[in-house]
């Protein structure tokens, strides 16, 4: 039997966090209430917590079986391409380390699951932010969407056999990465801070009408160079499309920032 191993994860003081208290002392000492601290997300978009990992699967239908059992269990399971090129599985959103643990050890005694381990949101791209950027974020988010490049499209559901719709493949890219994506577009659209079209970065979202009602129906995501990519249409697959496009540029309707 593999022996499992759970890594631990060091939660050094950060020195931004002693320069805060200080000012903070300072400030009532002279009697001025200090201006508010920028939040690490912005209102209404929160990260996901304490999650579990599982699989290491060359094989991508392993990956894909195993997705589908969690999701049959009410676990908001999906899988990715790993940078070792193997596809893993992640689901669940706990608020402890102790409650992931009790889940995981469950789903191992019925079966479910062989090697797991717990993932941390310090391991996540939004952990990582305030030590690398929001560029690296953004580029973070960018890479998991396009990983999903050349999966059919199916309306619905963010089954990986079945495929992604459009917010389905935008909502699983931000939550791999530590933020909770509303799951439709309208959702997102309203989630989202409204940025002009020429101010657009890597990880914003473009939204659409592309039905004959006159409301959001389509969002896409900006990689750069006025491309982004999407989950298009039934029997279509995850792509990349210009923005200059005429199709796409006369439905075009704003575009949101959640970093």
């Amino acid at each position: 039997m593999k022996k499992r191993r759970f890594p631990a994860f060091p939660n050094p003081i950060d020195r931004r966090l002693l320069l805060t208290a200080t000012l903070l002392l300072l400030a009532a000492c002279a009697g001025r209430t200090p201006a508010p601290t920028t939040p690490s997300a912005p209102a209404g978009l929160p990260t996901v917590g304490i999650a579990i990992q599982a699989g290491a699967f060359a094989n991508l239908d392993n990956a894909l079986r195993l997705t589908e059992t969690l999701q049959a269990k009410g676990l908001e399971a999906m899988f990715f391409k790993d940078d070792d090129g193997l596809f893993k599985v992640r689901f669940g959103d706990f608020t402890s380390s102790e409650e992931a643990m009790q889940q995981a050890l469950a789903l191992q005694r019925d079966g479910v699951l062989e090697v797991f381990y717990i993932v941390v949101p310090e391991q996540l791209a939004v952990g990582q932010r305030q030590l690398r950027g929001d560029a690296f974020v953004r580029a973070q988010i960018v890479r998991t969407a396009q990983s999903f490049i050349g999966l059919p499209y199916r309306w619905g559901g963010t089954s990986v056999e079945n495929g992604f719709d459009c917010s389905g493949l935008t909502m699983t890219a931000y939550r791999l990465n530590g933020y909770q994506l509303p799951r439709t577009s309208r959702d997102q659209y309203a989630a989202g801070s409204p940025i002009p079209i020429s101010a657009m970065q890597p990880a914003d979202l473009v939204f659409f009408r592309t039905s004959s009602r006159r409301r959001v129906s389509h969002v896409g995501m900006y990689i750069g160079d006025g491309r982004f990519i999407h989950a298009p249409s039934r029997g279509k697959h995850i792509r990349i499309d210009s923005l200059d496009g005429d199709y796409y540029r006369r439905r075009l309707v704003g575009a949101r920032h959640f970093l």
